[in-house]
Order: C-alpha cells, then sequence, then structure tokens
C-alpha cells in the first residue's frame, strides 16, 4: 500500500497538504503532476458480505484485522464478517465504538496497536466507518469498507467526519482498499438512511456550481471529469427518484452504486470539492446551531434547494426528486425551526472559509 505524506492540521481541524506529494493538478517547478488513490476491489451485490474472506486474499491481505462497529452494526453485520474471517484462518477482533469522537478514535488506535492489526475495518454506517478511517490511516494500515446503510458517500470517500469538543470536523484521510457493499443488508436498513443517501449525492449538484464558481472567480483547480462524473452521478438518481423504494434490494444497489461513483469521482479531483459545497457547509452549521439535527444527508437536500434557487437554476426539480424520495424539503420537514435554518444560512461560509461557494462573503 502506497503510503502517504503527513498533513498538517489547521485550527478547524482540517488537514492541510503538505508541499510534497498531490498538488490537485497544479503546476509545480515548471511541471504538472497529479495523483489519485481509488478503491483497489469494489463489490456490490446479495449477500456478498459472506465472501469478504475471499476478497481479503485476493488482495493479499495477512494477519489480524480489526473491525470497528458499533452495538447496533455488531449485531447486524460485524459478528458475521467476524466468522467469515476467522473461516478464512484470519485473527479477528471487534472494536466496539459509541461516537465518531477523539476518545473512542483513541480506542480504536489502541486495539490496532495491542492485537498488531495488518488491516482494519469499518462495518456499519457513518460513525463506524469515519473511525475505521482515520484510525487506520493515523496507523498506517489498509480500510475496507463494509456499509450497512447507504446513508451518505462517506462509505467511499477519503473524508472522516469526527467530533471534537461538540464540534463536527473534517479530516483528510486515505480512500478505501475496497468497499463490499451486501445489498441485501442495506436493503433492510430503515428506508430513512437510503433517502438521506441520495438527499448526499443529489447535493453534488450545487456543489459543483460551486466549484465552478470558484474556477471562474478565484482561479481554483477544476477538474472536468470528476465534476462530469459527479453530476452524472447525481443526475441519475434524480432521474430515477421514482424506482427508489423501500426494502427493495435494486433500490440498495442502485443508490450504492451512485455513492461509490460519488466517492471515485472526489479521488479523481483530489479533494470533496465536487461533492461538497455550501449545501454541505449549511448542514455543518445546523449540527451546531440545532438542539437536535437530522441526518446529514436530509440537511444537505434542503441546503441544496436553496442553493440552487441562489445559482439561479431549477430548485423545483430537485425539489420535486427529493419529494418522490420521501427526503425532507422544508424546515418543517426537518423539524428544526425557521429561524434556525436562516442563521445556519448566514453563517455556512464560516464553517469552510477557506472553501469558495456562492455563501462565501455571507448572506444578511
Amino acid at each position: 500500500m502506497k503510503k502517504k505524506e503527513p498533513k498538517s492540521r489547521d485550527k478547524s481541524g482540517l488537514q492541510k497538504p503538505t508541499k510534497k506529494g498531490t498538488n490537485n493538478g497544479r503546476r509545480h517547478n515548471g511541471e504538472k503532476s497529479k495523483s489519485m488513490e481509488l478503491p483497489r476491489h469494489v463489490t456490490i451485490g446479495h449477500s456478498v458480505i459472506e465472501n469478504i474472506g475471499e476478497i481479503c486474499r485476493s488482495l493479499q491481505l495477512k494477519g489480524s484485522a480489526v473491525l470497528v462497529v458499533d452495538k447496533t452494526t455488531k449485531r447486524i453485520a460485524g459478528d458475521r464478517v467476524e466468522k467469515v474471517l476467522v473461516s478464512e484462518k484470519y485473527d479477528a477482533w471487534q472494536a466496539v465504538i459509541t461516537e465518531a469522537d477523539l476518545d473512542n478514535l483513541t480506542q480504536v488506535k489502541s486495539v490496532i496497536s495491542e492485537v498488531k492489526a495488518r488491516f482494519v475495518l469499518g462495518v456499519g454506517g457513518g460513525r463506524p466507518i469515519d473511525i475505521a478511517k482515520l484510525a487506520s490511516y493515523e496507523a498506517k494500515k489498509p480500510f475496507l469498507s463494509v456499509p450497512t446503510a447507504a446513508s451518505h458517500d462517506g462509505i467511499v470517500s477519503s473524508q472522516a467526519s469526527i467530533l471534537d469538543n461538540n464540534n463536527r470536523k473534517s479530516f483528510n484521510t486515505h480512500s478505501p482498499f475496497a468497499v463490499v457493499a451486501d445489498t441485501k443488508i442495506i436493503s433492510e436498513s430503515p428506508y430513512r438512511l437510503l433517502a438521506a443517501g441520495c438527499g448526499d449525492i443529489i447535493s453534488n449538484i450545487t456543489a459543483v456550481k460551486d466549484w465552478v464558481l470558484a474556477k471562474k472567480l478565484r482561479n481554483e483547480y477544476f477538474s472536468s471529469s470528476a465534476a462530469m462524473l459527479s453530476e452524472l452521478t447525481a443526475k441519475m438518481l434524480l432521474e430515477n427518484a421514482e424506482m427508489i423504494k423501500p426494502r427493495l434490494e435494486e433500490s440498495a444497489w442502485l443508490v450504492a452504486k451512485a455513492l461509490v461513483s460519488s466517492g471515485v469521482a472526489m479521488s479523481i479531483a483530489g479533494s470533496s470539492r465536487s461533492a461538497s459545497g455550501s449545501e454541505h457547509m449549511f448542514s455543518h452549521a445546523l449540527d451546531r446551531l440545532a438542539p437536535k439535527p437530522a441526518l446529514h444527508g436530509e440537511q444537505c437536500a434542503v441546503g441544496t434547494i436553496m442553493v440552487m434557487y441562489l445559482h439561479g437554476g431549477n430548485w423545483k426539480e430537485i425539489r420535486n426528486a427529493l419529494t418522490k424520495l420521501k427526503v425532507p424539503v422544508t424546515a418543517k420537514d426537518l423539524k428544526i425551526e425557521d429561524e434556525l435554518i436562516i442563521e445556519a444560512l448566514t453563517i455556512a461560509h464560516t464553517i469552510r472559509p477557506d472553501r469558495y461557494t456562492i455563501l462565501s462573503g455571507g448572506l444578511t
């Protein structure tokens, strides 16, 4: 596995790339270079979790493995993954977390060190996968993503969202070495999670518009291939919204495939730019303000409608598709007060001041 250069963190918790390594395609000393990190293996399908041992063998992974789970995902898939790995002669250990925060991160890193793990699996939704992703990155171990729900594109991206003193911060990590998405398990998860994943994917549309704006006004690096893949993925869900149904494995397959495509677009871009713009900043602002925030993808969906309006785009098309998907489209749907929605919009630009969007400079 290719080692990455260490990265420094700024005050917001975001990591800054060092001078060495990828420069997102910009010229340096007269030469242009670009590197990207993509999953080596992606498997999506019915009961593919039963093949996880064979997949690890095909990737030439050896030694002990640590499975990061929470109480729920341990029951849904963690115990089964452990059994399959043991049957393939792996030593498997489970680290059960309660939250995606720095304390649980430290706990998992200790387990990785104690058992001398050679690779790490994140089995679950956002919390286990984010912790597994960052812990494996800091321990310099390969990471495998085994989602039990398709609620957001974090199952494939190189970004980890971690709580630090009740503030959610984003960390640059590494892309999964492999993704094993069992559509039987995903289809049996609450439909709200699948719908939230659709909201997260559809938000790519405004993220790309913000990126184009930054290119025009700030001469920011822009990858047309990453932007195109990200937009196509979002439009695929817009056009097929009526096909996404509860407890339908075909729906789980379609959304999981879209999440993987979105993750690949971010890998090509070298950042989360193709899938995270002002609508994501709005969501993170709500996380700070709301006593009980909604799901990330739900908040991004509402943010996308408003941001699309600001861009002068077809926000009604997005709202209508989200309504078909049963994704929240209003403050009332989110069960968050109107005043907090407005406040989140006015402070969203402070969440990532380094990232230029249509909200940069702030709204009155």
